[in-house]
């Protein structure tokens, strides 16, 4: 599995994803429902060249919503929150 099918997308834009960058050095993303620790700290590593110290993963489920008349199942997604070492971050929206 490449590097770029492993991170999916940052979930920065969150009230949860900010204060867990701004407070723990922690960040979230979105990763593929086949990767799994090992995996999301190497990919991690090598996009953002950054020291990865502890990953944890979660399985979020997909919610019934209204679509019309009757109802439709969104998607499962995995959720994985990277902790980096000290003195170390990742700018996603430089110059922004």
């Amino acid at each position: 599995m490449n590097v770029e099918d492993i991170i999916k997308r940052p979930l920065v834009l969150t009230e949860k994803g900010t204060t867990l960058k701004d407070t723990e050095n922690q960040y979230m993303f979105e990763v593929s429902l086949r990767a799994n620790k090992a995996q999301i700290r190497t990919a991690v590593e090598k996009l953002f060249n950054v020291g990865v110290e502890k990953v944890r993963t979660q399985i979020v489920r997909g919610h019934m919503r209204r679509m019309g008349r009757g109802y439709a199942k969104t998607r499962n997604w995995k959720k994985a929150i990277v902790s980096l070492k000290d003195g170390e971050s990742i700018d996603f929206f430089e110059g922004a």
